[in-house]
């Protein structure tokens, strides 16, 4: 299988790229990961400038060599692509698995509202640091390799299923980007956010008209949560259980995402063996 790696967002380091390789190849041997140059480059705190990062995510999807196209990190600017990438996905993009999450759930969504490929909510190569042997990075490749049901979230139960990083979802609502997401499980996490930031998105997501067809709201993981003064005094199961009340949703309960070693694997939509 062949998975090209682009960086829409934040560069990584040679060393990650040498790192996820030697993993796959003696974890995955039937895989053949192609990291773009692109990945490595730096122009302030993006991977590129805005049209190099659009033309090797063009160049690596438009590609009939790849099966799939792997994000190598999150990191904020792959919403500063997506009118240039989008109009010019053909046909063989339109089979791909794209696979990443964070900032890179702008991509994925935009994907999904324009039924291009096969979004995926997943861990990323940036993650081969974690010390955990390789099992969170593990699991996309399971994924996207043999569709292996263990890499999956254990809570999707047949019905389709999105997962956001609620900041980037948020900042979705009100474009054209945003997919329809009638009759979803809607699952969200996020990171380094103080709780009342967290709680002012949950007040957008809850009010937002294009969300109102949603199934019902799962909790991924609230993690590395900046302290407030005065301290915020309510917890983010019970913040999300009142908007989903105010939502006139059901709260459905915990998932297995977010940004942590225990990432696992969404696919949007209904998950297919």
């Amino acid at each position: 299988m062949q998975i090209g790696v682009v960086a829409p967002g934040r560069p990584i380091d040679e060393k990650v790229a040498a790192a996820t390789s030697a993993f796959a190849a003696l974890a995955f041997p039937t895989v053949d990961l192609s990291f773009h140059p692109q990945c490595f480059m730096e122009d302030g705190h993006f991977a590129g400038p805005d049209d190099v990062r659009a033309q090797a995510f063009l160049e690596y999807a438009n590609d009939p060599q790849y099966d799939a196209i792997w994000f190598a990190r999150g990191g904020y600017g792959s919403n500063r692509i997506l009118d240039a990438v989008i109009p010019e996905l053909g046909t063989i993009a339109a089979n791909k698995m794209y696979v990443g999450y964070s900032d890179m759930g702008f991509l994925l969504g935009a994907l999904y509202a324009r039924r291009i490929g096969h979004p995926v909510h997943a861990p990323m190569p940036i993650e081969i640091g974690r010390k955990d042997n390789g099992v969170c990075i593990g699991r996309p490749l399971e994924w996207m390799v043999a569709r292996d049901p263990r890499a999956l979230e254990p809570g999707l139960d047949g019905r389709p299923s999105v997962a956001f990083n609620l900041s980037i979802l948020t900042t979705m609502i009100g474009t054209p980007w945003l997919p329809d997401l009638t009759d979803h499980v809607l699952i969200i996490e996020d990171v380094s956010e103080p709780l009342y930031r967290i709680d002012r998105m949950l007040f957008e997501m809850a009010n937002a008209t294009q969300l109102k067809g949603v199934a019902g709201v799962r909790l991924g993981e609230i993690v590395d949560i900046q302290e407030n003064d005065p301290p915020w005094g309510e917890t983010p199961e019970a913040m999300i259980e009142r908007w989903c009340a105010d939502m006139g949703v059901p709260y459905l309960g915990r998932a297995r995402v977010g940004h942590s070693a225990d990432n696992h694997v969404v696919p949007f939509g209904v998950v297919a063996a």
